[in-house]
Order: structure tokens, then C-alpha cells, then sequence
């Protein structure tokens, strides 16, 4: 080569050969095989040594963390090759970033020859090495030029519904016949099918796990690694029981994916750029969901209710034991935050729901700064909902007039704005044929010259721009239209699903997930007879809210017995399961007491002065018979 010194030196010579996918397969001359007779022969013409072959087959050149790229790196540094060859620089590295480090820094420290046979390169050839950095940085545009194109092919492929990961999820098989089509995985879907349940009960991912743990489930990396799939084995050598046992991972990941209520789903984490292998996390609310491209193991209906149950975060059971049914939606109606279940500890009941109060969470964390407490009895809410549902549900079957009521208030009013809408909607539909009337004819008279080109811009403009108003002003009349009709629908598909808990007897958290959105608690209110009122707003499925509900709430001292006093055997009513005398011996025992508190107290003052004047007469003593002595021995 022209401008290389001549060198007579004998070199170790370390071929290096790279192939991706990225470079396309069905050119021969990139082959790995090519490249390494074009090497071989290139090393046996300059009459070198080749100390040994490394080959990266299927390895992009963006990245550097390439297994023989990396022992390569590690023989350069203890010295068994001093020179590297590749076919192209293209096959070193397609990172002008990287490739600049190596030929520039690396390979100069190391006393390393570089040599790009196809591509002119060597780095004893000063005057080609200065429009290497420009190879660099067309190779890495290349690059980047695939991977635009390659995700663009993977994006209007997942457009058109198509899977594209390599293995089916849990639940599901690829179709024979369609390898980017899903189908349902009969063996397992069962199980799926279990989660959900579970979770629509109320049950959180732990409790699911423990229940799977309990029945000896395949989890979903022991199901693939059974099914023949490579790279799950490695989780389980050394331990068969890990089969068994279910993350919280695994759990959450399946109630969370869009796949099992029949949608594609993708794009959950996305690198920032090329060179960039970092890929953060996406919240599921930012996926990007296709729907409808398969079979779905749950409804759409069952799914969005767990969704809300897990961004509630529910806390289904306390400490105590009670169920929490009401958990994820019962809100506080001032600042919205959600109400949690308390034990009141100073009161015994003999079933746990009446030891219970709800209480605004935002109150009990900041204080009356920011919210007021809003409690309200676990049995008042209890009893108040499983009423009004069966109120509901009474009147769906029986009363027919009360529901044509219901419906006409619930719609009267966006009866009657429809009305004025599909109005304005047929004017506004008129106005723009009007305006295509005028464009054709505003253009006609340009045409014939009857008005000047400035005439028509500013005509044309001003239609245009009357165009483009009313365009937006259709489409906000139109999607409002279309609300309004999915609330009629509402109605009836509320009526339809309430009709099915006639009669009902207890309430748990499915039938609250089922009916109810969510339930709002207003703060107590003492009213002028001296009663004390609570307001309860339920929002329903479909209709939302209907009417409030108020409610006397249950003093606590009312659901206790009657007792005798324990010292004068009156009867009276205890404040609390631990109380054993009458208010008028308690007032007694409690003075009697406290007289006996202060007499010990006295008592111990007193003690305490003798002991502290005692001790001042020893330590008197025992100055003087120091002094004492001292002028003994001075005499």
C-alpha cells in the first residue's frame, strides 16, 4: 500500500469476522465463510502467522460486548496477537464512537497493526487513517438506517395485530398455522382463569400466590422449560421445588397484561436510541394496546375491573380479621383520598364488622390541616349499600314505572341537549355543503377571470378558514352525541345486571366490584333537632350517580348489653366490654384512687427527704473527721 513504511517484521495475526442480521444473509460475499478465505489469503500472500480466528456470528457492530470481540480484546492485552484484520472496518464495529477508541487509542497503546483489507485501512498508513473517522461515522448511519427500517417494519406489523414475540405467554400457543396469531393454551388456560377469579374476589397477589403454591402449579418458566422452549431450565437446576413456587412477578405480570382479555399488546419498554441498551420501564396506562386480535382467556369487563382493584391498591383483610369489601372504593368526598378500615380497639363486639369504623386516610395521616375524619361504622356503610342494591334490583324486576322514571331523569337532560345538538349538527352539516358550493364556485369565476387572484385568496382564505371551525366544532358535537347514546345504553345494561341480585343477602367484594364504581362519605352533620346525619353517594356501573343516601349513624355504646355494677349491683349500659361498674361507683373508684396516688406520692416525697437529710449528716461526719484528723498529723 502507497504511504506505508516498509516493515519486514513478522506479525501474530488475530482474524476477526462478524455477521448480523442487520447485514442481510443473502449476500454471499459477507458470509463468514467469505470473509475468512478473503482473510486467510490476504495473511498467506504477506507471508504473516495467523495466531488464532474469532468469529461473531449473528452479533450487531452497534455493540462492543461481543464474545470474541471481547477475547480478542484480552489476548491483544497479554500479548498473543499484535496485529488484527478484518474484511471491512464495517465488520469491526458499525459505532463510529467505539471504532474511533480502538484504532485511535486501544490498538496504538497496545503496539497493535490494524488492517481493513477491503476498505484500504491500516494503521501504519498515515494518509488513509485521516478519512477513517468519515467510514466510521457512514457505517454507524447504516446502522441506524436498518434499525429505522427494521422497527418500522416491526411497528406496522404489530398495527396489523400481529405477535411477534418468540414465545407464546403463559396461557397461550402459537398457531400452527399462523405464527403471529395466538391461540388459547387449553392445559393452562384454567389457571389464568383462576387468577383472575381470585383477584376479582378481592384477593391480593400474595394470598394467589399461596393458593397456587398450595394446589402444585407449574409456574410459567417450569411450563416452557417442560414444553421444550430453551433458556428457562437454568432457573430450576439444583432445586425441582422452585417449579412449584409462584412469584409475585409472575402473578401481577398476568393480571396486568392486556393479552389474557383478548388484546396485543407492546412497546412496554423502548430503548432511547440505537446505541442507547438501557430500556425503562413504561406504566401500563402508556402501553400501546391493539384490540380484538385473539381469544380472550377473560373479558374485556373482568379485566378493567382488576385494573382498578390493583391501582387502588386494595388492602383486602386488617389486621383484625375483617374483610375489607368496600377496599379501592370507598373515597372521602372532600379531598378524594381514600377511606381505610380501623379497629377501634376500646370496644369488644361479638362480630368484627361492628368493631370497625372507616376513616378519610389523608385525616389520619396530616391531620385536620388538610382533611376532616369522615367516619363513618363498617355496619352503617354495609347495611346502607346492601339496601340500596337491593332496592335497585326490586324495582328492575317488579316496578317497570319507577324505572321508566329513573331513565327519564337520568336522561332528561341529555335527552334535551341531544336534541339541541343533532340540530346544530344538521346546520353545521348544511353550512359546509354550503362552503364546497362556494369553493366550486369562487374557483369558476377565478377561472373565467370574473374576480381578481387577490379576490380569491382572501375569499378562499375566509372560507377555508370558516371550513376548519366548523370541521372542529362537528366533531366535539358529534363525540358528545355519542356519549349521551352510551349512557341510555348504560341504563339498560345497568337494569339488565342488577336484575341478577334480587334477594341478595350478604354483600363481598365481587358483587361490590360488579355494581359499584365507587362510593363517596360526607362528614357528619348535626342537624337543629339534634340528630346527627351522614350523606352516602354511590356511583354505580354504567349510570354513575343516582341519589344520596342518609344515614342515622350508629352510636357505639348502642350495640352493647346491658351489665350490673360489680360494687352496688345496679344495672347500667357499659361504655365499653371491659367496664364492671356503674358511671356513679366508677366517679367513686376513680377519686378513691386517685386520693390513694397522691398519699403513695407523699409517701415516697417524704421517704425521699429522710434518706437525702441522712445522707447529708454522713457526708457532714465524714468532713469533719477529715479535718479532724489533718490537724492531729499537723501537731
Amino acid at each position: 500500500m502507497a504511504g506505508i513504511k516498509e516493515e519486514k517484521k513478522i506479525y501474530l495475526v488475530g482474524i476477526y469476522c462478524r455477521l448480523s442480521k442487520d447485514d442481510g444473509t443473502d449476500n454471499e460475499s459477507a458470509s463468514i465463510a467469505t470473509q475468512k478465505s478473503i482473510l486467510t489469503d490476504y495473511v498467506k500472500k504477506q507471508g504473516w502467522h495467523i495466531a488464532k480466528t474469532y468469529v461473531d456470528d449473528g452479533y450487531s457492530g452497534t455493540n462492543f460486548q461481543r464474545p470474541s470481540f471481547q477475547n480478542m480484546i484480552k489476548d491483544i492485552e497479554s500479548g498473543l496477537i499484535n496485529c488484527v484484520i478484518t474484511k471491512d472496518l464495517s465488520r469491526l464495529g458499525r459505532n463510529y464512537l467505539d471504532c474511533g477508541l480502538y484504532l485511535e487509542v486501544f490498538f496504538p497503546e497496545h503496539n497493535v497493526r490494524y488492517i481493513a483489507v477491503n476498505d484500504g485501512v491500516d494503521t501504519l498508513n498515515k494518509s488513509a487513517m485521516d478519512i477513517t473517522p468519515f467510514r466510521n461515522i457512514l457505517n454507524e448511519m447504516y446502522a441506524a438506517d436498518i434499525s429505522v427500517k427494521i422497527k418500522s417494519a416491526y411497528r406496522a406489523r404489530f398495527q396489523q395485530g400481529k405477535f411477534m414475540g418468540t414465545t407464546a405467554p403463559y396461557g397461550y400457543i402459537k398457531d400452527p398455522a399462523d405464527h403471529n396469531h395466538l391461540l388459547i393454551d387449553d392445559k393452562v388456560a384454567h389457571v389464568v382463569k383462576e387468577i383472575f377469579d381470585l383477584a376479582l374476589k378481592g384477593n391480593g397477589v400474595a394470598k394467589i400466590c399461596r393458593h397456587l403454591n398450595k394446589q402444585h402449579i407449574l409456574r410459567p418458566a417450569a411450563y416452557a422449560a417442560e414444553r421444550g422452549e430453551t433458556g428457562f431450565e437454568r432457573h430450576f437446576e439444583g432445586n425441582e421445588d422452585k417449579r412449584y413456587i409462584w412469584s409475585g412477578n409472575s402473578v401481577r405480570s398476568i393480571l396486568r397484561s392486556p393479552i389474557y382479555a383478548g388484546n396485543l399488546v407492546g412497546y412496554k419498554r423502548i430503548a432511547a436510541n440505537m446505541k442507547s441498551k438501557k430500556r425503562p420501564s413504561k406504566l401500563p396506562e402508556e402501553w400501546e394496546v391493539i384490540p380484538n386480535t385473539h381469544e380472550g382467556i377473560v373479558t374485556q369487563e373482568e379485566f378493567d375491573i382488576v385494573q382498578q382493584l390493583i391501582t387502588s391498591r386494595r388492602l383486602p383483610q386488617n389486621k383484625g380479621g375483617f374483610v375489607n369489601i368496600f377496599a379501592g372504593v370507598i373515597k372521602c368526598v372532600d379531598c378524594g383520598c381514600a377511606l381505610r378500615a380501623m379497629n377501634v380497639h376500646r370496644r369488644k363486639r361479638p362480630e368484627i364488622i361492628d368493631c370497625v369504623q372507616y376513616s378519610c386516610n389523608n385525616y389520619a395521616r396530616n391531620g385536620r390541616s388538610e382533611c376532616s375524619a369522615h367516619n363513618i361504622e363498617a355496619r352503617d356503610l354495609f347495611n346502607a349499600v346492601l339496601a340500596d342494591i337491593n332496592c335497585f334490583a326490586d324495582m328492575a324486576v317488579n316496578d317497570e314505572k319507577a324505572v321508566r322514571a329513573i331513565e327519564k331523569r337520568l336522561t332528561e337532560t341529555d335527552q334535551s341537549r341531544a336534541k339541541a345538538l343533532e340540530k346544530e349538527r344538521k346546520k353545521l352539516n348544511k353550512r359546509l355543503a354550503e362552503l364546497d358550493r362556494l369553493f366550486s364556485s369562487l374557483y369558476e369565476d377565478k377561472v373565467m377571470e370574473r374576480i381578481t387572484e387577490r379576490n380569491f385568496e382572501m375569499m378562499s382564505g375566509k372560507y377555508q378558514k370558516e371550513q376548519l371551525e366548523i370541521e372542529a366544532r362537528l366533531k366535539e358535537v358529534t363525540e358528545t352525541l355519542n356519549e349521551s347514546y352510551e349512557k341510555s345504553r348504560g341504563i339498560r345494561d345497568f337494569l339488565a345486571l342488577i336484575r341478577n341480585y334480587q334477594g341478595l343477602k350478604e354483600l363481598d367484594a365481587t358483587v361490590i366490584n360488579a355494581l359499584i364504581d365507587k362510593i363517596l362519605v360526607s362528614e357528619r352533620e348535626k342537624m337543629a333537632d339534634g340528630t346527627v346525619k351522614q350523606e352516602i353517594k354511590i356511583y354505580y356501573k354504567f349510570i354513575g350517580f343516582v341519589d344520596e343516601l342518609h344515614i342515622i349513624p350508629t352510636k357505639r355504646w348502642a350495640a352493647m348489653p346491658a351489665k350490673n355494677c360489680t360494687v352496688c349491683g345496679v344495672e347500667y349500659v357499659p361504655g365499653s366490654g371491659a367496664s364492671r361498674y356503674c358511671p356513679a361507683c366508677a366517679k367513686k373508684i376513680r377519686r378513691e384512687k386517685s386520693n390513694e396516688s397522691k398519699r403513695r406520692s407523699r409517701e415516697r416525697n417524704r421517704q425521699a427527704c429522710i434518706e437525702l437529710s441522712a445522707k447529708n449528716d454522713r457526708l457532714s461526719w465524714d468532713i469533719e473527721e477529715d479535718m479532724r484528723k489533718k490537724r492531729q498529723q499537723e501537731r
